[in-house]
């Protein structure tokens, strides 16, 4: 735990396209990855990044060295969820998983569908490794932003509930580190009986 009173998060951003990671274009995806999250949650952040191509085996090694051997709590990727068949995260993602966590992609594509119908092509899913959460998420940087923080209306309701609200009490229950989120930005739920209360200098 550090002077603040809140521990350390190790995360892993992975951003697969095969055109960013051989430099025919700037990568958006971490830069959109590290925005939110740095707004999102108060705890210290250890980034571990990564810029990948579309490839099965490359990706899932890269998901088992952030959690097996980096030690990361949260893994999200951003890229590659579609149909095209270089379109290969999911797959990666469940190679590596002991087990699944469906909830998450299907949250996902609730939020896309209020925007377009295509949404219904991706195939974001999420999954647990030993102590860690993965969680596939969508390849622009705006829809990154809303499958995390949900919708709001006019005067910054919340209207649906994005998915990162569930994501540090999932992490509780892993057995990972206390993550305390800026309410302004995403609320965290718990059950009453899972709050802390953090002392903050």
């Amino acid at each position: 735990m550090t002077s603040n009173g809140l521990d350390e998060v190790r995360i892993g951003v992975v951003s697969i396209s095969d055109r960013a990671s051989s430099g025919v274009y700037e990568d958006k995806g971490l830069p959109a990855l590290q925005d939110w999250l740095g707004r999102a949650v108060r705890n210290p952040i250890t980034w571990v990044p990564r810029l990948i191509p579309d490839e099965r085996e490359g990706i899932a090694a890269a998901l088992r060295d952030l959690v097996d051997v980096q030690g990361c709590h949260l893994v999200l990727t951003t890229g590659g969820t579609g149909p095209a068949l270089r379109d290969v995260t999911p797959e990666a993602t469940l190679d590596v998983a002991d087990r699944e966590m469906p909830g998450f992609g299907e949250q996902m594509r609730q939020i896309s569908l209020r925007f377009v119908p295509t949404a219904i092509l991706s195939r974001q899913t999420a999954v647990i490794r030993k102590q860690a959460l993965i969680l596939n998420l969508p390849g622009q940087p705006k829809s990154i932003a809303e499958t995390l923080e949900g919708l709001r209306d006019a005067e910054g309701r919340a209207v649906v509930p994005g998915i990162f609200a569930a994501v540090p009490y999932c992490i509780d229950l892993i057995g990972g580190p206390y993550i305390e989120t800026d309410a302004n930005v995403c609320a965290a739920f718990r059950p009453k009986s899972a709050q802390r209360t953090v002392l903050t200098t």
